[in-house]
């Protein structure tokens, strides 16, 4: 039987197969043997110990589409950043390093602005335009109001969609308004994972239709990949692809040097000078992290 882990809480698994629930599985010796962990994102095998109480083993790992380093999550086809327009206004440092994040794990990431319904037409146009090259889709939604939601479902329809993004914006009511209460077909699912209630810190799949589901992963804000460089932030930024090949200087940092066309789309309003501001403190924070 096939199945996705859903949650991950010591050393039990939660397997969620369409049509039949959630089963808590272990994982089979031979993984450990094979320096293999299961991940909350994984499609598995499961052998069935006992279908009454839903209790299996996990008998083989299928091969994985991604694996992230931080959250440890696989199969992404989407990342949701969820920031508010308004109250609290974005932090778009933050918003950029998660956007870095995934890039360079090449996982798509789809910004989304909600609580819109506080915002002016004017700041909404200027959050569009900050983000208007940055080769994401960015879309606004209110949750209050309900505005947006069905953008927002064509955006997750099929995928496993990692939900990221700061507290106080909306996340969790969000994520609610996009769960219809059929979830629960899937026999108690809360009741099941009870054990993993009292902490935040695991990424958790939120199955939304048959093949479409949600991760909610842990706040997490440092730029941290393991081999990522400062000279690897600028492919990070969709805005500089047409004008870095021919800056003068061949691993131009846009910073500094001569003959940057990079600073020059700047002046001429071609970036806009928000993603440039957030590149240089980024780079910076790159340029002195300690080297372990």
């Amino acid at each position: 039987m096939q199945g996705k882990i859903v949650k991950g809480i010591s050393g039990f698994y939660y397997v969620h197969v369409v049509e039949s629930g959630i089963y808590e599985c272990k994982a089979k010796g031979i993984f450990r043997n094979r320096k293999i962990k299961p991940l909350v994102g994984d499609n598995v095998e499961i052998d069935i110990l006992d279908e009454e109480n839903k209790l299996g083993n996990i008998i083989e790992i299928l091969p994985r589409k991604n694996e992230l380093i931080r959250p440890a999550v696989s199969n992404i086809d989407l990342a949701l950043l969820i920031f508010a327009a308004e109250k609290p206004k974005p932090n778009f440092n933050l918003l950029d390093r998660f956007l870095i994040m995934m890039r360079y794990q090449n996982v798509p990431v789809t910004i989304c602005f909600n609580k819109r319904d506080l915002a002016s037409e004017d700041w909404l146009s200027e959050l569009k335009s900050i983000y208007a090259g940055c080769g994401s889709n960015v879309i606004f939604t209110s949750v209050k109001k309900e505005f947006g939601m069905e953008r927002l479902r064509e955006e997750l329809e099929g995928k496993t969609t990692a939900v990221a993004g700061p507290s106080g914006v909306g996340k969790s009511s969000l994520v609610n308004l996009l769960q219809p209460n059929a979830l629960m077909e899937t026999g108690d699912i809360s009741k099941k994972i009870e054990r993993g209630r009292h902490t935040t810190r695991h990424s958790e799949i939120i199955p939304i239709k048959e093949d479409t589901y949600i991760m909610d992963t842990p706040g997490f804000s440092s730029l941290y990949v393991p081999g990522f460089e400062k000279e690897d932030l600028s492919g990070c930024y969709e805005e500089f692809r047409d004008y870095a090949p021919f800056c003068r200087f061949y691993g131009c940092s846009h910073i500094s040097e001569p003959d940057c066309k990079v600073k020059e789309a700047l002046e001429e309003g071609k970036i806009h000078p928000m993603r440039y501001e957030n590149y240089k403190l980024l780079y910076e924070e790159l340029k002195n992290q300690k080297k372990y």
